[in-house]
């Protein structure tokens, strides 16, 4: 399922404190910025909605960390989920398999940042599309769930992430202010 604050500016920093795991608060405060602290808790309290309508659980999750800092829920190693979040958008997907999610608002792109991160038949995509900030966040988002999903993280070469869709089954959602993608394993 996937959960979705996109008015995170409203979150009230101190009654959100109040209903996470002192883990979270020790966290989110160590931002040194309101819209940081804003959206650790936003994310988390997604997590939070998310475990009570799914699996009843309501006490406030605890996180251990795997090897490469992904976390997992302590004592529920059957429930997997992902966080992102960009602007005042906060996004959790929770799945019974490995997820992978990214969100990102729209924002200033570069040609050198696409020729970085597009192969050729991607740079033509953005090119030949009728918004092109909105095809390259397509795109973008898409390789970022793909790696969150993998657990590889940004990598060096980001032009073949996608090359293999067989092996990834990713959903892209494009609103008016964000874009994102949730990506499994088919």
């Amino acid at each position: 399922m996937i959960y979705l604050n996109d008015h995170t500016e409203l979150l009230d920093i101190e009654d959100a404190l109040a209903k996470v795991s002192e883990q979270r608060r020790e966290q989110a405060l160590k931002f040194a910025h309101e819209s940081g602290r804003r959206l650790s808790l936003a994310v988390y309290l997604l997590l939070m909605e998310g475990l009570q309508k799914e699996y009843g659980i309501t006490e406030p999750p605890v996180f251990e960390y795997l090897d490469g800092g992904k976390p997992v829920i302590k004592d529920h190693p059957e429930i997997h989920f992902n966080f992102s979040h960009s602007g005042n958008v906060a996004l959790c997907a929770i799945d019974s398999q490995p997820v992978g999610a990214d969100v990102e608002t729209p924002r200033k792109i570069t040609p050198s940042l696409i020729a970085y991160t597009m192969n050729r038949e991607e740079q033509a995509l953005i090119a030949s599309a009728p918004e092109s900030l909105t095809a390259f966040l397509a795109l973008w988002t898409k390789k970022e769930a793909v790696l969150k999903l993998t657990g590889e993280g940004i990598r060096s070469d980001l032009k073949t992430v996608l090359s293999h869709p067989e092996l990834f089954s990713i959903e892209t959602v494009i609103k008016d202010n964000y874009v994102y993608s949730i990506a499994k394993k088919p």
